[in-house]
């Protein structure tokens, strides 16, 4: 699975479009990464850039940008309404997919370094690359801005974490780190007052509101023993919120900025807007997210809402995204297109998954035409792919059946496995011709010069090893479907036994299908001692399968006796 992160770098010039496309320019040009968005404010004089790619190509496209940056914007003819302290102010590394947190920060102190080093940029740390927490709060670190920066880089507390202790008064100085996913999320009212809006944002919200004798909007203020003003807090940690009125559509909404979608995801977000707005006796009609959202927080939306309905959530990512949307009325102002709101979703490169986003007929053509790719491993892979599919089948129609409603859970759970084995294996399906696509690609490789003929006898050794690793891949997926097969024809619902039993057919094929790819890709490859260990293990994979499947069809055939 693809590690993803998300660059939102700000740059301290918002009028010059000449100057801003110079810096992006440097970004698309780098490969590995996607421009998402370039926003600039003329005000503030300052313009947020979004980009998102794997994480060495964000260092690189950072990397850039940053030293463009340096090169045409003058901090000391620049001004504008926004804090800044530098031509690249801040530039946060977000993790996207399949990153922890402290694998992005590790990476964003990866570029401070690189910045520091080679361009001679002051750079400080921020958020979770910062291991200092007195220095982790971006507020504090560009506290006096640039004008006081000349003084505040000559204070031992403030020495930068990489780069010269100098003051540049041409760049200034940058801040480098990592923090969670900020999701920009509208919830909307069917009122128009702001302050019935405004009242229900202090409610939730973490910073929530004063406290007030008497009334509270107009009473006055408690205050503690030091005469600061005592807060209640909201009852929403990571959350920030407002509330306003959209003349647009005449309604007012709850502005939110979820600063940590772990801590509060948007559903939860949504369900406790809609609690205390109904205590005020409001209603929330819909919601809307402004810019992008992670494709784990709509799949977590989905699961979250079926299971409110004790419905099973092992359903398929595009029915998932189908109940966030509509439970939480995302479609309520403007459509939501997945393609166009789904970080991943945007990323992704239909190169990779043209096999299995062919129609049936398509892929059958495809596979009987003159072309050896699609072949047995991808063949293999879609059988296995048609198995674990039958055994969800069940496994779902099981959650719902009548007279069975306290079990829904157990087969929603093995649903949800299986949903995750069948992603992994239709994965396979284009990764298998891909590879053997790659031995071809290395064969066709020059063999004029001694250099070209040991760099083509390496490339055909990589792509083989590859092209044996792949169906190896797929037999041991294919065959851990056969657990939640056997489940559902022990346990799931009598009328769909042999729809199981046929996903056992599927599976114990793929397994075969596949290994019999293993072995003859095995035979090109000149490591004999790695082809040797992983036969060996292929074969252990294959006979295990087949007796799966043989005690998969005795107990469906007792079943079907059973029911004579």
């Amino acid at each position: 699975m693809q590690q993803l992160i998300e660059c939102v770098p700000n740059f301290s010039e918002g009028n010059d479009m000449h100057i801003i496309q110079q810096i992006t320019t440097e970004i698309e040009k780098t490969d590995g990464v996607k421009l998402l968005n370039v926003d600039p404010g003329k005000a503030t004089n300052r313009t947020v850039v979004t980009f998102v790619g794997t994480p060495d190509a964000v260092i690189e496209a950072a990397f850039k940008a940053i030293k463009k940056a340096g090169e045409l914007i003058d901090m000391s003819k620049q001004k504008g309404e926004h804090p800044r302290m530098g031509a690249t102010d801040v530039c946060p590394f977000i993790p996207v997919s399949n990153i922890s947190m402290e694998e992005t920060a590790k990476y964003a102190t990866i570029l401070a370094k690189r910045v520091g080093q080679e361009l001679n940029i002051p750079v400080y740390l921020y958020e979770a690359a910062q291991p200092k927490k007195e220095r982790a709060n971006l507020s504090i670190i560009r506290a006096g801005e640039y004008e006081g920066f000349f003084k505040k880089i000559k204070q031992a507390a403030w020495k930068p974490d990489f780069g010269p202790a100098e003051f540049d008064a041409k760049r200034g100085g940058t801040v480098i780190g990592a923090r969670d996913f900020l999701v920009a999320y509208n919830i909307n009212l069917n009122t128009t007052s702001t302050r019935r809006a405004n009242a229900i944002a202090f409610d939730v919200r973490e910073a929530g509101r004063v406290k007030r004798e008497g009334h509270p909007l107009t009473g006055k203020i408690v205050t503690d023993e030091a005469g600061n003003p005592i807060h209640i807090p909201g009852s929403l940690k990571a959350v920030k919120a407002i509330g306003w009125y959209i003349e647009e559509y005449g309604i007012a909404q709850i502005s939110m900025n979820l600063t940590n979608i772990n801590v509060t995801p948007v559903h939860i977000a949504f369900d406790e807007v809609c609690n205390k707005a109904n205590e005020r006796g409001i209603r929330v009609t819909g919601s809307e997210i402004v810019g992008l959202i992670p494709l784990k927080a709509m799949l977590e939306a989905g699961k979250y809402f079926l299971e409110k309905q004790q419905r099973s959530v092992g359903i398929s990512e595009k029915e998932l995204i189908k109940i966030a949307v509509k439970s939480m009325g995302l479609d309520e102002l403007t459509p939501f297109n997945p393609d166009e709101k789904i970080i991943e979703y945007i990323l992704r490169n239909k190169k990779d998954t043209r096999l299995v986003n062919m129609t049936l007929t398509e892929f059958a053509d495809e596979t009987a035409g003159e072309s050896p790719a699609p072949g047995g491993g991808s063949i293999s892979a879609y059988m296995g792919t048609l198995g674990v599919s039958l055994g969800i089948m069940v496994a779902n129609l099981s959650s719902h059946k009548k007279g069975w409603d306290e079990q829904w859970k157990f087969f929603s759970d093995w649903a949800a496995k299986g949903q995750a084995i069948k992603k992994e294996i239709l994965a396979l399906v284009d990764e298998d011709t891909k590879s053997f696509n790659n031995i071809m690609e290395a064969f066709a490789l020059p063999k004029d010069s001694d250099d070209e003929k040991r760099h083509r006898k390496e490339a055909i050794q990589v792509a083989t090893r590859y092209a044996t690793l792949t169906p190896f891949q797929i037999m041991k997926t294919c065959y851990s479907s056969m657990e939640l097969i056997k489940e559902m024809v022990e346990k799931g619902n009598p009328n769909s036994v042999t729809d199981a039993a046929v996903g056992a057919l599927c599976a114990r094929s793929a397994v075969i299908g596949a290994f019999m790819n293993v072995r003859i890709n095995a035979v090109g490859l000149h490591d004999k001692e790695w082809a040797e260990k992983l036969i060996r293990e292929g074969n252990e994979i294959q006979t295990q399968a087949i007796a799966k499947e043989l005690e998969i069809i005795r107990l469906t055939n007792q079943k079907i006796d059973a029911a004579k």
